[in-house]
């Protein structure tokens, strides 16, 4: 008979485990579950924010890969098989119209290489050509059948100017740490979004599940009341209040689930999921004190914060500007020299056995004389947008402290508060299930017991939502600082490098 027990009761807790599976298994059926790290996860790849970001790195990266490109030697070849042309013309020396028959093929082969220190431009070309031409005059045609070959080799250094050719590089170079340094914002930003959308999404999990806890309770309420009235224990209007309790409570279950089906489709647009795709989150919310130096969060979030970088990059920018606005109407030179041998001949074999030296020295100069006062106002309005910009710079210095600020409190409030909203919802449940009780004795009506249904819902949803408070605002104090004080190491490594 015991041995029939135990088998019994082994066979009732299999029976119950194995219901409890299904149920699980029945409700969660074509349902993602998410967690919070597989939420970021697949935010950090999907996310239409953090893919335009990535194209903008990408833009300012390959941007900056073509200009260290373009200071390499750049070689070209030009051709020309055919030129034609007949024309007929007047010489003034000898006063006379002639005939002008000609055809050519020529080609030009370059290599150029910049200079990135002085701006200058070092190039060695080569042209070759051949031409067929018939000159009539009213005296003798003349034809020439020739080769000829043209190499040289030039330097171009601009003079009195600044050097536009680091000054570009310089500016690209800004670019990609200013789109590197918005990509790792952006994954910051990302990170705050997706979690706070995540714990919306499980607190409205929570309110749906004590608005569900609320329903069952006030069903169970009107049952009692029901079988009360029929037995005429109770007259009939606690029984119309039941109804109303019981009807108010369902509509409040559907409200709930509602917003939580609402909040849904927002989270799964802000991490890229397809719309269509059921989802449930998971997760854990307990309480665990993090001690919190603020001297040391405000020390770290100045020494690291990447917009305070961003706005260097703007005054530098800013400076740079200042530099082409000076360069307005400015006195600049330009020298050129160039050195290199001409040949011709009728074989292509003989080009140079006459040369033919053709060196060339060219200096130039560009003097403005008056432009109205316009130079002037330019860089003045120039140096007001750098100033703009420096104020720029300070105003984030101090945002930056504020937000620290205004976390570290936030965060020691919260903790007084959720220990109140403990002892909030214990009270609340204890009061609850005592008059219930009471209710079930006939000493409390229907709407009494609605009350202390209600505040029991209103305790615990403010329990879940602290809780959840704190989580959100225990990521943003390192979010601001840019230090991870649960696991007491800098989070800006922990992120970016990724």
């Amino acid at each position: 008979m015991l041995q029939f027990i135990k088998y019994y009761k082994s066979f009732v807790s299999i029976l119950i485990v194995s219901a409890w599976c299904w149920l699980f298994i029945t409700n969660s059926f074509g349902q993602t579950i998410l967690t919070l790290d597989r939420a970021l996860g697949i935010a950090m790849t999907n996310s239409p924010d953090i893919r335009r970001s990535m194209l903008n790195l990408e833009r300012s990266r390959e941007s900056l890969n073509a200009q260290n490109a373009a200071l390499k030697s750049n070689f070209s070849l030009s051709l020309t098989p055919v030129d034609y042309n007949l024309n007929r013309n007047y010489d003034d020396f000898a006063a006379t119209w002639y005939t002008n028959e000609a055809t050519r093929s020529y080609g030009t082969f370059t290599i150029a290489q910049p200079i990135k220190l002085t701006d200058a431009t070092l190039s060695l070309n080569n042209k070759l050509s051949w031409q067929d031409t018939y000159v009539e005059t009213d005296q003798s045609p003349r034809i020439n059948k020739s080769f000829s070959n043209n190499l040289f080799l030039s330097f171009n250094q601009p003079l009195f100017t600044y050097n536009r050719t680091k000054l570009q590089l310089r500016e690209l170079e800004l670019d990609l740490e200013n789109a590197t340094l918005q990509n790792a914002i952006q994954k910051l930003n990302i990170e705050k979004n997706v979690t706070q959308g995540f714990y919306n999404v499980y607190q409205n999990q929570m309110s749906l599940r004590i608005a569900r806890e609320e329903y069952d309770n006030m069903q169970q309420s009107y049952e009692i009341i029901k079988n009360k009235v029929e037995a005429g224990l109770s007259a009939m209007e606690e029984l119309y209040q039941a109804e109303l309790n019981l009807a108010t409570s369902k509509s409040n279950y559907q409200n709930q689930q509602v917003l939580l089906d609402n909040s849904k489709d927002v989270f799964k647009q802000l991490i890229g999921l397809s719309l269509f795709e059921e989802i449930t989150v998971l997760a854990n919310v307990t309480h665990e004190p993090v001690q919190i130096d603020l001297e040391k969060a405000i020390e770290y979030g100045l020494s690291n914060r990447m917009e305070l970088r961003q706005r260097e990059i703007d005054i530098e920018n800013s400076q740079f500007d200042l530099v082409r606005t000076s360069a307005m109407n400015e006195f600049k030179g330009d020298m050129s020299v160039s050195v290199g041998l001409f040949g011709d001949n009728e074989q292509f074999g003989d080009i140079y056995e006459t040369p033919t030296k053709n060196p060339q020295v060219s200096l130039s100069f560009s003097i403005p004389l008056w432009d109205w006062g316009e130079k002037k106002s330019r860089i003045k309005a120039t140096e007001a947008n750098i100033k703009s910009r420096e104020l720029s710079h300070e105003d984030e210095r101090n945002n930056i402290i504020i937000s620290i600020r205004t976390v570290y409190r936030n965060l020691q409030n919260l903790e007084n508060q959720i220990e109140i909203a403990r002892q909030n919802e214990k009270n609340a449940q204890l009061t609850y299930e005592i008059n219930l009780e009471r209710y079930k004795n006939g000493d409390l009506t229907s709407m009494d017991l609605n009350l202390f249904q209600a505040q029991l819902s209103e305790k615990k949803t403010a329990l879940a939502k602290s809780l959840v408070d704190y989580k959100v605002e225990l990521l943003n104090i390192k979010i601001q600082s840019l230090w991870d004080f649960e696991k007491n190491q800098p989070y800006l490594a922990l992120k970016i490098n990724k």
